[in-house]
Order: C-alpha cells, then structure tokens, then sequence
C-alpha cells in the first residue's frame, strides 16, 4: 500500500510538524508494509533540501509542474491559493483509495487518522 500526503508547502510550521510527526512514527507504516509518499507544489530542490533538512526516511516529491498537477487529479489543488489541501489518500496493492481525509491549509492532521486507516487495512 501506499499512503500519498499532499501538504500546503515545505518549510511551513504546520506542515513541518505534521511531516517530523510522521518522520517520528515512521514504524507504524514500515509494520503495515505501508510506503509513505509526501508531496508539495515545491520544487525537487527545495523538496531535497526540506527532507535532507529534517532528516525524513520517505520520499518528499515535488508537483511543481505542471503546477499542482497531482494535487488537481486527487481534487486537494485550491487554484486561489496555489497550494494543495492537506490530504491524505491510503492506496491498496491494486491502486484503489482505502481511506481519505482531508484538511484545510492551518489543520494539521490527527496522527489517529492514520492509524486507523492502516489498521483497516
């Protein structure tokens, strides 16, 4: 499985918190074989330089271009501000959504949502 974070912006408070916050937990999705994937409208370079940074064990990818391109797919893209809501997505080994929660730009996320998403698992 794979559990796809869109967060508003890198360097941000509440998305370095809620991203240091996975970082710490990172076990419980290594314990349900679970691939955690970060995502932003950054750049990759300002994605290396934000993971290398915070020292974070997952992938921090970069919808730079087209500009919010994934985001828009997942529907989290809000064109006013240029940035992605705070959505998660819980994806099963044959690419169907298992669990969804979204977030507005200030909400940082429960990290109990995630638990019980892959608990369901």
């Amino acid at each position: 499985p794979v559990v796809l974070v869109f967060y508003p912006l890198s360097f941000s408070g509440t998305c370095t918190g809620e991203l240091c916050e996975l970082r710490d937990n990172i076990s419980m999705f290594d314990t349900a074989d679970a691939e955690l994937l970060a995502i932003s409208v950054d750049s990759k370079y300002t994605q290396k330089i934000f993971a290398d940074q915070e020292g974070y064990k997952f992938q921090v990818l970069a919808d730079f271009w087209p500009h919010g391109g994934v985001a828009k797919q997942y529907g989290v893209f809000m064109e006013e501000a240029g940035i992605a809501k705070r959505g998660t997505f819980l994806i099963d080994k044959e690419g169907v959504i298992q669990a969804k929660f979204v977030n507005g730009p200030g909400e940082a996320r429960d990290l109990g949502s995630y638990k019980e998403a892959l608990a369901a698992l």
